[in-house]
């Protein structure tokens, strides 16, 4: 079977930065074992791959190292490729654990796209799970800003968000590849998400992807789908969480990849949040 690989940096600064993902639309999906080697091959942090199924399509992600449940910017960048295939549209996206939607297309623009993620829930971060990465960090308990208080967040995948009071700690970002993939594997977590406010529907973020074998991620849709939705229930910041809000994430910046996502969620605690975003066609292989 060939298959081709279409290379596109998903939530894209204009022709700059975003987060490449790769993406194959076939007839019908290849052996798991196929995708995670073309996955490997790719070396991007994930490859999507797509095919028809019954009104949508059925979607499985990738990193080099495993398979992921859910990819936010591999899913725009999904969508701007089914936009130019087959025209602007709503395609419904059937998921190992649950149904996702994505607009290709939005607005008329066929580089634009965005996702409505999978319902969103959150708890307190696991004591245990904050000390480790805490010291997997090097940060102290007092550089972590409680009005983000630490959480494990879902929207479709797993990760733990710690907010900073400095910025200068989030550019500093280090830790050690290897220990990070053990920890996150250890507790289920996809990413872990650093995050500085600059206003109170704008912040700047990094997410250490050890998990998938990658030291970052450019930009994280899947995260900022669950950020957004735990501020939301939680009803954090001086924001009025009765309508509906929109926050801002820059993500890339400090590792060269200028990223930019917009989450949209509505008033009703636990429901899905909205992520857009631009694309940038690379090459295709």
């Amino acid at each position: 079977m060939q298959l081709d690989v279409q290379k596109i940096a998903a939530f894209a600064d204009g022709q700059k930065g975003g987060n490449p993902a790769g993406v194959v639309l076939t007839d019908m999906l290849p052996e798991a074992r196929i995708m995670q080697a073309m996955a490997a091959e790719v070396g991007f942090s994930e490859t999507v791959f797509a095919a028809p199924q019954g009104e949508g399509w059925r979607v499985r992600y990738f990193s080099p190292e495993n398979e992921v449940a859910f990819c936010g910017h591999a899913t725009i960048a999904l969508g701007a490729a089914l936009a130019q295939r087959f025209g602007a549209n709503l395609f419904s996206l059937y998921l190992n654990e649950g149904e996702i939607s994505v607009q290709g297309g939005v607005g008329g623009d066929p580089l634009a796209a965005q996702l409505r993620s999978l319902p969103t829930y959150n708890k307190p971060a696991d004591p245990e799970l904050l000390v480790k990465a805490l010291v997997l960090f090097g940060l102290q308990t007092n550089d972590i800003d409680l009005s983000i208080p630490p959480a494990q967040v879902h929207a479709g995948a797993d990760h733990l968000v710690l907010g900073l009071k400095d910025r200068a700690k989030l550019a500093a970002m280090s830790y050690d590849l290897a220990e990070g993939r053990a920890l996150m594997l250890a507790y289920g977590l996809v990413t872990i998400m650093l995050v500085s406010q600059k206003s109170p529907t704008s912040f700047d973020v990094r997410n250490a992807f050890a998990s998938g074998g990658v030291v970052e991620d450019p930009a994280t849709g899947a995260a900022a789908a669950a950020f957004a939705g735990y501020l939301r229930d939680k009803a954090l910041l001086e924001i009025d969480w009765r309508v509906e809000q929109t926050i801002h994430l820059n993500q890339g910046d400090d590792m060269g990849h200028p990223s930019r996502l917009v989450a949209t969620v509505s008033p009703d605690k636990g429901t899905p949040a909205q992520v857009s975003g631009k694309v940038r066609l690379m090459q295709e292989s």
